[in-house]
């Protein structure tokens, strides 16, 4: 068993698996503390460096292509601190990472592990039910279906729909885009009704804009991670179980129509919008999406 304990994290490598436990140091993200221990199997790995530098050198293990729900959802777009899969490596202990490196390859050149693109996620993903309040509201996932609840500085257009909650079969993909405290980012949620991704995410129902504290906004991945592992894969694979069948038929009511507010909630945000489409708040396209979100409640969606 090879072992390295940082102030950034601990990785515990045991011949057919990686531990990856982050810090408990301020300093380590708040990303990473969140999202708990990662453990990596050996298949998913594709291969592993140490680059010593003057102070700290880094240790990195590089995923096979497909393999991690949390990269395939952020795609690339982790800022570096925040990645699970580097370890600040103190220079003292450059000799442990170079030796848990070597058994890691030594590892993969035993079980001819091949380093192309896996068929399936070979990490689970984060826990569910998970919920994050971000500077556009909350988000919450239970493994089915996914709510978000606007926060009272959302978008005029965003409150007058209130709460969206949808199942897993409305969707066709998740976007992310970090909030880096100089430009904002956002988590979209890509449905079948496609007209509401040609809005901006602030006006998006389907999308929190994420524009506050970007420590904060960051957690946003944990819900796109968790929806992303229970996607199809991007390689075809299906839904994972049965379980994103049944939340879309828990959804629904005896017509097979999904459940919403009461009728008198509904009529409530269709004047609200009619109001700020009077007012000039809304042109015509957006008073229209507006109205397609609400009544979306009580119709089928499109191609349901």
């Amino acid at each position: 068993m090879a072992e390295i304990i940082q102030r950034d994290g601990t990785w515990v490598f045991d011949g057919t698996l990686l531990r990856i436990t982050p810090g408990l140091h301020r300093s380590v993200p708040l990303l990473r503390q969140a999202y708990g221990a990662i453990e990596v199997p050996l298949e998913a790995m594709a291969g592993i460096s140490f680059a010593p530098e003057r102070r700290t050198g880094w240790l990195r293990i590089q995923l096979r292509d497909g393999a991690d729900p949390l990269l395939q959802a952020t795609g690339g777009r982790l800022p570096g601190p925040t990645d699970p899969y580097r370890l600040a490596v103190d220079t003292s202990h450059g000799a442990v990472a170079e030796y848990i490196a070597d058994e890691v390859r030594r590892a993969l050149l035993l079980e001819q592990v091949p380093d192309g693109p896996t068929a399936g996620y070979l990490l689970p993903g984060p826990a569910v039910p998970v919920s994050v309040r971000c500077s556009d509201g909350t988000v919450s996932f239970d493994g089915q279906r996914i709510r978000i609840d606007w926060s009272n500085t959302s978008d005029r257009i965003k409150r007058v729909t209130g709460p969206r909650i949808f199942g897993l079969d409305a969707l066709t993909g998740v976007e992310w885009l970090p909030n880096t405290g100089t430009e904002e980012g956002c988590l979209r949620f890509l449905t079948t009704h496609a007209a509401f991704s040609e809005l901006p995410p602030e006006k998006d129902p389907y999308a929190l804009d994420l524009w506050g504290n970007p420590r904060k906004d960051m957690l946003a991945v944990l819900v796109a991670a968790a929806v992303t592992s229970r996607l199809p894969h991007p390689w075809g694979r299906s839904r994972s179980g049965s379980g994103a069948d049944d939340g879309a038929a828990a959804g629904r009511d005896r017509r097979g129509r999904p459940e919403v507010a009461d009728h008198d909630a509904v009529l409530r945000r269709l004047r609200e919008a009619g109001a700020l489409h009077r007012e000039g708040v809304l042109d015509e396209a957006e008073f229209t999406l507006v109205k397609r979100a609400v009544l979306r409640g009580f119709e089928d969606p499109p191609g349901g």
